[in-house]
């Protein structure tokens, strides 16, 4: 099955998709993202069996993204399971675990009253509440209530532009990943990433036996931005929490400002959270959500992400299908080539970034054909896919891992085939394999990219063209 599109769709798992997997993938998904924060890991391991089944199914290889909850910050329990704090009261924050009511609660998070400050804020429960910290010790805080309303047990808690002194992940955490990796996931996305050193734990622990990605969700993370794409393999515009913290007019431009920065670094970037909101409920979209899709597709985005809409909403299939047919009509509109083709990174001194840059614009030079790029990791895949090029991205690759991570790249077919034993095996493989797949037609060219010798990571010296026949 081929993509008629470039971005592609993630779709998260849940109750009300989990023996629907056959038909998403068939509607349009490419990526299958396990959400850690629910469901066990017997439910996560059957979800993954079934992707594997349809990946048979289609043809073409799937991804897998284990979603790890990360840190997730709670105030305690309310005498009664609930107060009302009211605006301009003062309301203490402590450790002493006895049950809360209106003039105080317990915070079992000393971390955050070591890193508060008089004037810092703290939202409570997605930010409906507001509290501003008039002063603090080690372990206790007397705020003033900036913000009322009703507040109930185990409220989360968010800190905006403070970066906490704890580790981005947290033993149920560690429980997850290991859970993850035995299920054979192809990548694992990291909530709550403060700085680069929390990806550079993750990779620690992955040992290369999936792909890491960064989900940014805290303000304080955008003073970092580029040390942590630096240190990621994908990067998540995560705006469901990024949008507590910040202001709402302040969302859009974040989003616009972490999609260029990954697109210039070749780092595949994910748009998430309540893209298609109301299909949870309703079989159709909003005419706002459509074009936030569709303004997420004009930046660029390599994928775009379904959450509840696809784990537990009404209508599943028909959030995949929409997704799809919304992405399909950008990219026919007769502007969306020059907003690819508007921006793309600065050449390196590396050899592999001036060969794909080369490779994209010999591409154009012969018209309408097909980029080929042999690759034992996918790092050449992702250089084309970079440059972003009008013409579909045949990624051949020996690695089963590499096809499946390659799933999420902007423009990729990835496909699994053997070593070549020589240039002319390879340039003989590239062209029966695009024929067969329809991205050429007899006589037109193809462009392709390798490593010599083989299966040499990062490798990329070969350019070649070659006739479909």
């Amino acid at each position: 099955m081929i993509r008629g599109r470039r971005a592609r769709i993630v779709a998260t798992l849940g109750p009300a998709s989990r023996d629907r997997v056959g038909e998403l993938a068939r509607a349009g998904a490419d990526v299958f993202r396990l959400n850690f924060s629910h469901g066990s890991h017997d439910d996560h391991r059957a979800a993954a069996v079934a992707v594997r089944a349809a990946e048979v199914e289609i043809g073409r290889p799937l991804a897998l993204l284990a979603d790890l909850q990360g840190p997730k910050l709670r105030v305690g329990k309310f005498r009664g399971g609930k107060a009302e704090l009211a605006t301009g009261a003062k309301f203490r924050l402590e450790l002493d675990p006895v049950e809360g009511d209106t003039k105080r609660v317990c915070l079992p998070h000393p971390e955050i009253f070591a890193a508060l400050k008089p004037g810092a804020h703290l939202l409570i429960d997605d930010g409906r509440l507001r509290l501003e910290v008039a002063k603090h010790g080690p372990d206790w805080a007397e705020c003033v209530v900036r913000q009322g309303g009703p507040i109930s047990d185990r409220k989360g808690v968010n800190v905006p532009s403070v970066v906490l002194p704890l580790s981005a992940m947290t033993n149920k955490d560690y429980a997850d990943l290991q859970a993850a990796l035995e299920i054979g996931v192809d990548w694992v996305a990291l909530s709550f990433v403060q700085q680069a050193a929390d990806m550079a734990q993750l990779r620690k622990l992955i040992g290369g036996r999936a792909a890491a990605l960064a989900k940014i969700e805290k303000p304080s993370a955008l003073a970092f931005l580029d040390e942590i794409l630096d240190a990621s393999d994908g990067v998540m515009v995560a705006r469901g929490d990024l949008g507590v913290e910040l202001d709402p007019e302040e969302v859009p431009i974040a989003q616009k400002r972490i999609v260029r920065a990954a697109r210039l670094r070749g780092v595949p970037v994910i748009v998430a959270t309540q893209m298609l909101d109301s299909m949870v409920s309703a079989p159709t979209p909003t005419r706002a959500e459509a074009s936030d899709v569709a303004n997420a597709v004009y930046e660029g985005a390599d994928a775009l992400m379904l959450s509840a809409e696809s784990a537990s909403g009404a209508f599943p299939v028909e959030a995949v299908t929409m997704m799809d047919r919304i992405i399909a009509r950008v990219e026919r509109d007769p502007a969306w080539p020059g907003l690819m083709d508007a921006e793309h990174a600065e050449m390196g001194g590396a050899d592999a970034d001036a060969l794909s840059a080369a490779a994209r614009r010999a591409a154009d030079a012969i018209g309408q054909g097909c980029l080929v790029a042999y690759t034992s990791g996918g790092a050449t895949a992702r250089r084309l896919a970079r440059e972003r090029p009008l013409q579909p991205i045949l990624a051949l690759t020996p690695s089963r891992d590499a096809a499946r991570r390659l799933a999420l790249g902007w423009g990729i077919e990835p496909r699994i085939v053997p070593q070549p034993q020589s240039v002319d095996d390879m340039t003989e493989m590239a062209v029966r394999n695009a024929l067969q797949m329809g991205l050429v037609k007899p006589g037109q060219r193809l462009v392709i990219v390798a490593g010599v010798p083989f299966g040499t990571p990062g490798a990329t010296n070969l350019l070649r063209l070659a006739y479909a026949r």
